[in-house]
């Protein structure tokens, strides 16, 4: 294959979760090329990576004690890959949101909101923090009432996105 079609492939086989870059394939297929564990040749203007010899029993010799990147009994992690990816650009506008607002104080209170984000994921990872918390606003308790409605967005009770133009 070249380079795009691995790369689709990977798209592809993740369901859409793992798209990688030319910047990550060409430099990874020209180290496995320097390894000895795929020859590159020419075809039709397009550079082909094949296993050699070398790269196919370096596979077979070690593929068991690799895991699969893509297994998976069911596309509960795809799914759920692609959930974080909608509420981190949900997150994305909320904060595009809080900077367009001009006032500080959102700034400095989103920017402490998105801190604790990043701990309270690393907890997670660390496996520190149950899965599941019955308060969707964080472990400090913040929610509507300091500006941030989780539901909602950036914005108060009466659901506005933003202080209006007399707040500005």
């Amino acid at each position: 294959m070249h380079g795009y079609q691995l790369m689709q492939t990977i798209d592809e086989r993740t369901g859409g979760t793992w798209s990688v870059s030319p910047g990550a394939i060409y430099p990874t297929l020209s180290q496995l090329e320097d390894e000895g564990f795929v020859e590159m040749s020419k075809e039709g203007g397009r550079k082909l990576a094949t296993l050699t010899d070398a790269g196919t029993a370096h596979v077979e010799e070690n593929q068991a004690s690799w895991s699969d990147p893509f297994a998976g009994e069911d596309d509960s992690f795809a799914q759920g890959a692609l959930d974080l990816r909608s509420s981190l650009r949900d997150l994305t506008g909320a904060v595009r949101e809080a900077t367009r607002s001009g006032e500080s104080q959102y700034m400095s209170q989103v920017a402490e909101v998105l801190t604790e984000a990043k701990r309270s994921i690393y907890r997670i990872l660390a496996g520190d923090v149950p899965a599941a918390q019955g308060d969707a606003t964080g472990t400090d308790g913040a929610g509507a009432a300091d500006g941030f409605d989780a539901a909602d967005g950036f914005g108060g009770a009466d659901g506005s996105t933003g202080p209006d133009e007399s707040q500005r």
